[in-house]
């Protein structure tokens, strides 16, 4: 049996979000918990996103999106400064989102002078007990909190985290440049880097010829991924492996960087990062539920729901409904949403929200 036909049928899973009940071809409507995932067209960019966003806003969010490319929305509009914002803002949280909020850091701060901003990206598993303990401000994250940690800052304050989405990210599998790797199906993915194989694929995969590289059959697949105290290792986790195991083989990096890094240095290697960290030296993989649809990483395929691996970058803040958030706070987040922010998380290889996004935004911090 071929490569191809091995995988030619996918494992067909129905999962849960917000109001929706969603298998891999079809949505229909039903009352369902949100801290469950979802699974849209084959786990599109809705459907990963499972972040309590209504579907009238993801069709919006679409094509609004995709009628500018990867340019930021022109119905967003310019930030516009005031007066009186001052202090100390203290971001703690996502590696992944560490040069996104540098960025935005330096170009608040160049309206803000009297403005000092500390950043820390050591892992989203670092933001809830940052902003739990009061510590932060700003608790940037790569994946959707978890119930548990939810109920942990809701257990202190009697009210739930507020979740700001800042930008789209397309989850890449790299390869070394010189790879000529077609791409790679989900199940493969979860073949090469679980060892439960939870997706289906009915082997291990642990060389290059069973991917149908002839030329470096019987080399093995080196490894690299983020530690467990990622964002992007929960989400992987979770989506790419079907919140299956680890291999102990894949190489634990601290940081982003770091992966694109060990794999720019091995022809050999396959890792994982948000497509913000990309560079000339790595290629990202296309990625689909079967050989047939495979899809590129981009801004245009996350939202189509064709790319599989799509998903916001969010900042959770502390807000108690009912009162306003303190002026440095919100003026913070209204530039990272402003045209200026999101020019930003363009020239950051990232992707920018839509304005749909942003006025919820806005409405979330109006009550």
């Amino acid at each position: 049996m071929t490569r191809q036909e091995e995988l030619a049928t996918p494992v067909v899973v129905t999962l849960m979000t917000h109001g929706f009940e969603q298998s891999r071809k079809t949505v229909t409507l039903h009352s369902a918990p949100c801290d469950k995932p979802s699974v849209i067209n084959g786990v599109g960019f809705a459907t990963l996103l499972r972040m309590k966003i209504h579907l009238s806003l993801i069709i919006a969010l679409s094509f609004s999106a995709l009628a500018h490319g990867t340019d930021v929305d022109p119905a967003i509009p310019e930030y516009k400064q005031v007066s009186g914002v001052s202090g100390n803002l203290i971001s703690i949280g996502s590696d992944t989102l560490n040069n996104l909020m540098t960025l935005w850091a330096e170009g608040f701060k160049a309206k803000y002078p009297n403005v000092n901003i500390q950043i820390e990206g050591k892992g989203s598993a670092t933001a809830p007990p940052a902003l739990i303990s009061g510590t932060s401000q700003l608790g940037p994250m790569s994946r959707e909190m978890k119930q548990e940690e939810i109920d942990a800052f809701e257990k202190k304050f009697g009210y739930k985290p507020t979740e700001i989405k800042v930008a789209v990210d397309a989850l890449a599998i790299f390869a070394h440049k010189d790879s000529t790797l077609k791409g790679l199906t989900l199940a493969e993915i979860d073949a090469i880097f679980s060892s439960t194989r939870k997706l289906g694929a009915p082997a291990d995969i642990t060389e290059w010829g069973q991917l149908g590289m002839d030329a470096w059959k019987g080399r093995a697949i080196s490894l690299f991924g983020r530690n467990s105290a990622s964002g992007t290792y929960g989400f992987f986790k979770e989506f790419a492996l079907g919140k299956g195991d680890f291999k102990s083989s894949v190489k634990e990096q601290p940081g982003s960087s770091a992966v694109v890094q060990g794999i720019s240095t091995d022809e050999f290697a396959l890792g994982y990062s948000g497509i913000g960290y990309v560079t000339s030296s790595v290629r990202a993989l296309p990625v689909g539920e079967t050989m047939e649809s495979l899809a590129e990483p981009t801004y245009e395929k996350c939202l189509s729901g064709d790319y599989p691996l799509a998903r916001f970058l969010l900042i959770y803040i502390n807000k108690k409904p009912g009162q306003p958030l303190d002026a440095l706070t919100t003026e913070f987040v209204k530039f990272i949403q402003s045209k200026d922010g999101q020019q930003v998380v363009v020239k950051d290889g990232y992707y920018p929200i839509p304005l749909e996004v942003i006025e919820e935004t806005q409405t979330t911090l109006e009550n």
